[in-house]
């Protein structure tokens, strides 16, 4: 699936299913599913297999099961809950949702709540009598796979628990959610449309503002295609995921489309209190950037982790380059919709300027960003090039503020200027 071009029900339905409640809910009603599958299969069971098999000993393994899966359910959520709470002091907050969302534990909890209600639904149909001796078999071999699966869900779990929560890990995520939106906004630079025009809209065209205050965290494309399929219509999207907008901003502007169309315009804009990673790849690059700033910060005192955040935003950024090799080519659907490109400035401004201001006073911080930018200065990206000289004289700008010591701030100076030379490919002075 294209996320840069889903549907808004598809994009509210892949919501839906990465929640925790929804997986648990699943695998919960399996598990009730499968309890009665041995009143469905009994009357498939010859009654001389019903004499071999030692069925009777089902009831003390659900009982056995039951209990051990609602500790172990009631265990998990602790140890979630204790590491999404150690995410967001030592990380970021803005990095819970992908921890939310991480099927390992959303599987494991599941499994736990399943196999429990397996169980107890188990118990209460062998009280009841309604399994029989043939039922008895049945159940007695799904209570051995449902068995192999819960080993192998705490297996993994167990492996899991190693690294939930950390520093490393939680960065992992941050990084590669925004390498993943970033390659679906390579795909599709401006949603599925075409870009912008230079003048942005016509000068008769009519502006559509937003009604709600918040973060648009999903462009309807489709829709907006098809409502702009009239022969002279358009579209001309003037927001991209991740803009706060308010009554008075403008999210696009229609071309020859009736106001009947206003509301089903507004609607193709999904607007939220927190901003999402799936179609906004600067919000995976500010995330890094406050984790880094956080690593950077007097009380936590740690500029490796800045340094390393500095090698991640260079391996998200470096794949930009290469948008043109991946471009795809417009929906035919949208084709008279319009809409801007990510601005490569911006995009270093959300990453690098957070770390250049405050790591500015420690050396090691300095010369690793000025390396950083010169390799992403290499190359024939006119946008890079800018981006990388207003960022490599910004730091320095700084560093020479906060630094104290004379030959480090003239250390910083000539990595600047060659660093900066390189970007415009010049011959580095002596």
């Amino acid at each position: 699936m294209d996320l840069a071009v889903i549907k808004r029900w598809q994009w509210v339905l892949r919501r839906i299913t990465r929640r925790l409640w929804f997986r648990a809910s699943f695998f919960s009603l399996l598990g009730v599913a499968t309890a009665f599958l041995g009143l469905v299969l009994k009357q498939y069971i010859p009654d001389e297999v019903s004499a071999r098999v030692g069925a009777d000993a089902v009831d003390n393994i659900l009982e056995i099961l039951a209990s051990s899966m609602l500790a172990a359910t009631t265990f998990s959520l602790n140890i979630m809950v204790s590491a999404y709470a150690s995410a967001t002091t030592n990380v970021t907050p803005r990095a819970t949702p992908l921890l939310l969302e991480d099927r390992t534990t959303q599987n494991a909890l599941a499994t736990f709540i399943g196999s429990f209600l397996f169980s107890l639904v188990g118990i209460i149909a062998l009280s009841t009598g309604l399994y029989g001796k043939n039922g008895r078999v049945v159940m007695f071999a799904v209570t051995l796979l449902v068995i192999a699966l819960i080993v192998y869900t705490l297996l993994r779990w167990i492996d899991h628990l190693a690294h939930l929560g950390r520093l490393s890990e939680t960065t992992d995520r941050v990084e590669a959610a925004a390498i993943a939106a970033l390659q679906e906004r390579m795909k599709k630079p401006y949603l599925g449309g075409h870009a912008l025009p230079p003048a942005g809209r016509p000068v008769h065209a009519r502006a559509l503002c937003s009604a709600e205050v918040g973060y648009i965290q999903h462009i309807d494309v489709p829709a907006l295609g098809k409502l702009s399929n009239k022969p002279g219509s358009a579209v001309y999207v003037q927001v991209l995921p991740g803009s706060f907008v308010d009554e008075h901003s403008v999210l696009a502007y229609a071309e020859r489309l009736d106001d009947s169309a206003t509301e089903s315009l507004r609607a193709a804009f999904s607007i939220g209190t927190q901003r999402s990673f799936e179609q906004d790849p600067r919000f995976g690059l500010s995330v890094l950037a406050e984790i880094a700033s956080r690593a950077l910060s007097p009380a936590v005192n740690d500029p490796g982790t800045a340094i390393d955040v500095i090698g991640r935003a260079v391996r998200v950024l470096s794949l930009w380059k290469g948008r043109a090799k991946v471009r795809e080519a417009p929906i035919p659907e949208c084709s008279r919709v319009f809409a801007p490109d990510l601005d490569v400035d911006d995009m270093f401004d959300d990453i690098f300027g957070p770390i250049a201001r405050d790591g500015a006073g420690i050396i090691e911080v300095g010369v690793r960003l000025q390396k950083a930018l010169r390799l992403l200065g290499r190359g024939s990206d006119p946008a890079f090039t800018a981006a990388v000289v207003k960022h490599s004289d910004l730091a320095v700008k700084r560093a020479e503020l906060a630094l104290s010591l004379e030959e480090d701030k003239q250390a910083l100076r000539e990595l600047a200027s060659q660093t900066q030379q390189c970007a415009l490919r010049q011959p580095a002075r002596s």
